[in-house]
């Protein structure tokens, strides 16, 4: 059939056609809100290179959470920041830890919200790597050990959900295990399956107070040239138990969340990270570009992209506008 018959143009000639010719919808249910805790602080402290978003104290965070809560968005992932950092990361699994105390804190305030909790060592080591580090090499095995400890305790505070985001090898085989052991089979974790080495993360070091002190960490996270590889990363954290993969950034990897989904036909989400929220807000407040049109436009093709979620600093604003 051809021209004149044929009028694509039919479908777009107004709103009310397009809309219910939508082939993908952008869902409230779809969106994940991260929130920054911090010990040692009495208020919300805003991060500089990430307006909007905030340093929490435990208090305000639990705040924070209800607001969440009642703009309809499901679920919040934490990530803390302690008052003392050592080479080790003790305070990471510390029975009254800030992650610790801020999911008991949550939970009792926000009966509806889904408690996701990150997994990682750099918010807690002095020298800001995921891993523990002997003479400048990060080690791998020793650091699943303590990750595995982290998991666990998120779980006994009332984590709903954990997520690794550290990139070490057999992290997820690790977690699981120690969650099945002491009666915790039924916690499920969100593996950070596909994360990227991007330069897209400094505000999120501003942000968690995680930037390394020496190096980068390029020998753990992937490298941003390598496609293929993330179908190995994600098959074998499917084999070792992870019930959620996620693949960070989001922006420039929409092609990796299609091919994990169309492989494995797994949950699959995505993490708009810090730096795509920074530099959108940077051309918004010169009046470069519109904010709510661009990020419509963004999470939407995340979500055409094969994304069942969507970790990202514009939730709030998000739900408002859906």
């Amino acid at each position: 059939m051809k021209y004149p018959i044929l009028r694509l143009r039919r479908l777009r000639e107004n709103f009310k056609l397009r809309n219910i010719l939508s082939e993908h919808v952008l869902l409230k249910k779809d969106l994940i809100q991260p929130i920054f805790v911090k010990e040692g602080v009495s208020s919300a402290v805003e991060i500089p290179s990430m307006p909007g978003q905030f340093q929490f104290s435990l208090k305000s965070a639990a705040r924070e959470a209800q607001k969440i809560e009642s703009l309809g968005i499901p679920s919040v992932i934490l990530f803390g920041i302690p008052a003392k950092k050592d080479s080790s990361g003790r305070e990471a699994f510390a029975k009254k830890g800030i992650i610790q105390k801020a999911v008991s804190a949550i939970k009792k305030k926000c009966r509806r919200l889904l408690v996701v909790t990150d997994i990682c060592l750099c918010e807690y080591q002095s020298h800001g790597h995921c891993g523990h580090v002997h003479k400048g090499k990060i080690l791998n095995d020793p650091t699943v050990a303590t990750l595995a400890r982290v998991a666990l305790s998120h779980a006994r505070a009332g984590s709903d959900i954990v997520a690794p985001s550290d990139m070490m090898d057999g992290r997820v085989a690790a977690i699981r295990k120690i969650l099945d052991q002491n009666k915790f089979e039924h916690t499920p974790i969100l593996s950070y399956a596909v994360k990227y080495a991007s330069g897209f993360y400094a505000p999120f070091r501003e942000a968690a107070e995680s930037a390394p002190a020496f190096g980068d960490r390029a020998s753990y996270q992937m490298n941003p040239a390598s496609a293929s590889e993330a179908l190995r990363e994600a098959e074998t954290d499917l084999n070792e138990g992870a019930d959620i993969l996620l693949v960070k950034p989001a922006l420039g990897y929409a092609d990796i969340v299609y091919r994990i989904k169309e492989k494995f036909h797994c949950p699959v989400g995505c993490y708009s990270v810090s730096g795509e929220y920074a530099m959108v807000k940077a051309a918004a407040l010169k009046g470069w570009l519109d904010e709510k049109k661009i990020v419509m436009e963004t999470h939407l093709g995340l979500k055409r992209a094969g994304a069942n979620l969507i970790v990202t600093y514009w939730a709030r604003d998000l739900a408002k506008w859906l």
